[in-house]
């Protein structure tokens, strides 16, 4: 018979995950939703969906597989919307563009050929992509800490001390700040009970917009690739497991074609909560870890009917807020990106040049900066490697 230790340990190590996963970073998805397009009640119903197919992926993999796998939305992805235009179309053309990112995806593990084409895009020129897209939110908490000190010192503040002394919880911390912060100002008092009843809204999928396609499904499917599905399996191998990459990316593929009309964006492999489920955390004995998977599988599945109560709340939150500590949260992925983006001396020039075209704003034809970035990088790669090997 096991100890009760061998069980609380993973499924404690599953229950941060969960928490941590969701606090961390739904107001990034909840910023990318709007910004290509979503009413409050779309982008709510988008948060909910993601929760409950992300969840279901985490419980169904880890019982199938008996392994620590996790599934997550694509917070990369997320950033990169926030970026993008609204397309031609309104939000059904995002929507369109989302079922075709999960087409994608699904793709990539029934095909593996057709995943091995986004591995041979340059991990820097990638990172490049994904750090120049970050950099508008990751500045928005220090640029609006000079016209709201008073509600958003306090996020920045708590933010920084727990990065010092409990790094983990240290974007939870900064939500609670703002919680608190919106206690103070009355921001509940303009929510009503009827804006915190959860609902999923459908949206017709548009598939009219090639622009749509090519702004928005294919920067998103290749930033969920290179930043999540790649180092999620990473991470998973890391501890000693086998990642069962097939099933994983049709999952997550499938998941996210269905999720679609209700908003969802993508989901994936998780990496950053591979690494919580995964590691020693969740217990010395390896073959119990997949129970906190399971754990955190069903504590996003939990999140799910909370998803329109934290939306109305976030409407109500004072200016800049959600910004803050959706740009607090992508500050460790940004760091991550633009070291590994400017690291590798070979690639440092198409690397700058993709970043500063993400960074830019640069839009031509309805179509935005992530993927004129990654063209500007691919072009800049490709001159400069035919003129070291000439010279």
């Amino acid at each position: 018979m096991r100890e009760p230790s061998s069980i609380a340990q993973p499924v404690l190590a599953g229950v941060v995950c969960g928490i941590v996963g969701f606090t961390s970073s739904f107001a990034v998805v909840l910023t990318g939703l709007a910004a290509v397009g979503a009413t409050p009640d779309q982008a709510a119903s988008g948060l909910a969906v993601l929760c409950v197919t992300m969840g279901l992926g985490c419980v169904l993999l880890s019982l199938r597989h008996r392994a620590p796998v996790t599934t997550a939305w694509s917070t990369p992805g997320a950033a990169l919307l926030t970026t993008a235009v609204v397309p031609d179309g309104g939000f059904t053309a995002a929507v369109g563009a989302f079922v075709v990112t999960g087409i994608l995806l699904t793709l990539s593990g029934l095909v593996p050929a057709f995943g091995n084409l986004v591995r041979r895009i340059p991990t820097p020129i990638a990172n490049a992509m994904l750090a120049g897209v970050l950099l508008g939110l990751c500045v928005a908490p220090f640029r609006d800490l000079a016209q709201h000190p008073a509600t958003i010192a306090p996020i920045v503040l708590t933010w920084l001390v727990l990065l010092r002394l409990a790094r983990r919880w240290a974007v939870p911390g900064a939500l609670l700040a703002a919680v608190l912060v919106m206690a103070v100002t009355g921001a509940f008092g303009a929510v009503s009970a009827g804006q915190l009843v959860p609902r999923l809204v459908w949206t017709t999928p548009g598939f009219s917009s090639i622009a749509a396609v090519v702004a928005v499904a294919v920067p998103l499917y290749i930033v969920t690739m290179t930043s999540q599905n790649i180092p999620g399996i990473a991470v998973l191998q890391s501890f000693g497991y086998a990642a069962p990459v097939r099933s994983s990316l049709a999952y997550t593929g499938a998941a996210t074609v269905a999720g679609a009309p209700f908003g969802g964006h993508a989901i994936n492999l998780s990496a950053i909560a591979a690494a919580l489920a995964a590691g020693p955390e969740a217990g010395p004995d390896k073959s119990r870890r997949w129970i906190a998977g399971v754990v955190c599988g069903v504590v996003y599945c939990a999140f799910g009917p909370a998803s329109r109560a934290v939306s109305a709340l976030s409407q109500a939150a004072p200016p800049g807020l959600l910004a803050a500590v959706a740009g607090l949260a992508l500050v460790a992925t940004f760091a991550g990106a633009a070291s590994s983006a400017m690291g590798d001396a070979v690639h440092r020039d198409s690397a700058a040049v993709t970043f500063l075209v993400a960074a830019s704003g640069f839009s031509v034809a309805g179509i935005g900066a992530a993927f004129w970035a990654l063209i500007a990088g691919l072009v800049v790669h490709g001159v400069t490697t035919v003129v070291r090997r000439t010279g």
